[in-house]
C-alpha cells in the first residue's frame, strides 16, 4: 500500500473519540452516529428512573440536543459517554423532583392491555417486573440512579461517582441501601 496512511479502513466503524472530534468540528453525520450508538442506553436508564416512556423520550431528546450544543465544552473526547450518563441522570433527577408529589398514576392505565391473552409464565414475569419497577420508584432518586447505573448499565463505583458527582463511599452506601430495600420488597418473588 503506497501513499498517505489512513487512520480508518473503508467500511470500518470509527471509534467514539474519532466521532466526538468530528462532531466538535461540526460534522452532523458523526454526531448522528453517536446518537444512534448511545440513545438506547440513555433511554433505558431514563425509563427505569422515571417509569414513564414519554418522559424518558423527552429526557433523551433534551440530553442529546444539549450535548450537541455544548460539545465544545467537553475537554476530553474519551469522556463523552460518561458525560452523557451524567447529563441523563441529572435530567432525570430534575424531572423526578419537578413532579413530586405524584398521585396521578393509575395502575389500570399503566398495565398492558393484553395481559389476559399471555401465557401464565409471561404474566408472572410481567408481574415481577412491575413489582421491581414499583420498588425502584420507592427508592430515593439518588439511590435509584446509582443502583440502575451499577446493576443495569454495569458501571463501576468510580464511574457512577463521577456521573452523580458523589464520592465512591457515598455511591456504595446508596447502592447498598437500594439493594437492601429491593431485596426486602422482592422477597415474595423468590
Amino acid at each position: 500500500m503506497t501513499g498517505a496512511a489512513t487512520t480508518e479502513l473503508p467500511g470500518s466503524v470509527p471509534d467514539d473519540d474519532t466521532l466526538v472530534g468530528r462532531a466538535r468540528d461540526g460534522d452532523m453525520r458523526a454526531y448522528e452516529q453517536l446518537v444512534v450508538r448511545y440513545q438506547g442506553q440513555m433511554f433505558r436508564l431514563s425509563v427505569k428512573m422515571l417509569a414513564d416512556r414519554a418522559d424518558a423520550e423527552d429526557v433523551v431528546q433534551d440530553v442529546f440536543l444539549n450535548a450537541w450544543r455544548r460539545l465544545a465544552q467537553l475537554n476530553d473526547d474519551s469522556a463523552f459517554v460518561g458525560w452523557l450518563y451524567r447529563m441523563t441522570t441529572n435530567r432525570c433527577l430534575n424531572v423526578i423532583r419537578a413532579r413530586r408529589p405524584r398521585t396521578d398514576v393509575d395502575p389500570d392505565t399503566t398495565e398492558s392491555q393484553r395481559t389476559e391473552t399471555r401465557p401464565d409464565h409471561a404474566v408472572q414475569v410481567s408481574s415481577q417486573l412491575q413489582a421491581l419497577n414499583d420498588a425502584l420508584q420507592l427508592l430515593t432518586p439518588e439511590q435509584r440512579a446509582c443502583w440502575l447505573l451499577r446493576e443495569v448499565h454495569g458501571l463501576s463505583y468510580e464511574e457512577i461517582g463521577d456521573i452523580v458527582e458523589a464520592k465512591t463511599t457515598a455511591v456504595r452506601g446508596r447502592i447498598a441501601r437500594a439493594r437492601a430495600h429491593l431485596s426486602e420488597v422482592m422477597k415474595p418473588w423468590r
